[in-house]
């Protein structure tokens, strides 16, 4: 073989090789996963310690969910299996959700370490830092993709999974768009809006109906809420969407089937009432819809607890 044919064979490997070291300095160091031993044991005691005092009264002594999700296993990995920075984050400002916002971001970290103890990821020598530069480039699963926002099904229909739990939809869609109806009881939407003191701007209206009157007129407003309660409670029939405690939503149930129906019905006879623009006509029909929210409530969400009359029991809602 001719030397200038040697160089050539030679130098094919060595630009292999130096692509190879090249790709892997440019690897992105998201492919460490918490399987590659990311926290310490003595961290992890650390993360129990605050988790027994901060967390276990919702999620569980053995975080196996209770009043809140579990904190281990498929379904929480589903969910919370990207960067282990995301899960600091959603602990150090958002919990516990009694008191959120006290835990320091080297507790959160801890949490998370024991969190990852008994999710049975192995521990390594070295802590996992506090700091999000670091956490940021570990993910919880291998390859983990969040949920798509929308999916397009073989047959081109699109649809949108759950982004909230059952009780953020509630308290975000339902619970206000009820209370703006129940208004009518004692503020009548023909009525002028109230005056504010002059320095007094429209974001600082002392009730949500009243910051809707200085957009939009006071019998609009009711139609809107009527409108949301129709229209959104299909949501609550949304295949995928779980409980605050965790449990799936009973979205076949035929009780849930047939609460929800009354609940769009109730949302459809409201608007109707709402055209005939009379006060006592829509206050009259509050009490439907209160009827159609204790019907669902009465059988999914108030559970005994420990005392007689204590309906509070987060853990067993979404159960008959």
């Amino acid at each position: 073989m001719s030397s200038r044919l040697m160089r050539f064979a030679v130098s094919v490997p060595a630009c292999t090789l130096a692509a190879s070291l090249l790709a892997s300095a440019q690897a992105p160091a998201s492919s460490r996963t918490a399987r590659d031993g990311v926290y310490s044991d003595e961290q992890a005691r650390r993360g129990q310690a605050v988790y027994r005092d901060k967390c276990a009264s919702c999620h569980g002594a053995a975080l196996a969910g209770a009043n809140a999700p579990p904190l281990a296993g498929d379904a929480f990995l589903g969910v919370w299996g990207g960067p282990v920075a995301e899960l600091v984050d959603k602990i150090q400002h958002t919990m516990p959700q009694d008191d959120p916002g006290k835990l320091t971001r080297p507790q959160s970290t801890d949490v998370v370490a024991y969190m990852l103890q008994v999710g049975k990821f192995p521990a390594g020598r070295a802590e996992l830092s506090a700091d999000a530069a670091v956490q940021k480039p570990i993910s919880l699963v291998a390859g983990f993709t969040a949920p798509a926002a929308s999916v397009v099904s073989a047959a081109g229909q699109r649809t949108f999974p759950p982004a909230g739990n059952l009780n953020q939809v509630m308290r975000g869609i339902l619970f206000p768009s009820s209370n703006l109806i129940f208004t009518v009881q004692t503020h009548d939407p023909a009525a002028p809006a109230p005056k504010r003191p002059a320095n007094q701007s429209n974001d600082q209206a002392f009730s949500t109906f009243e910051w809707g009157q200085g957009i939009y007129k006071g019998w609009e407003i009711v139609d809107y809420a009527a409108i949301a309660l129709a229209e959104s409670a299909p949501l609550l029939l949304e295949p995928g969407r779980r409980c605050e405690n965790g449990r799936p939503v009973p979205v076949t149930d035929p009780d849930w089937i047939k609460f929800t129906l009354e609940l769009a019905e109730t949302g459809r006879a409201a608007y109707k009432a709402a055209q005939t623009r009379n006060q006592e006509v829509v206050s009259d029909f509050t009490e439907q819809i209160a009827n159609a929210c204790l019907h669902c409530h009465q059988v999914y969400r108030d559970k005994r607890g420990r005392t007689p009359g204590d309906l509070t029991n987060q853990s067993a809602r979404c159960t008959k």
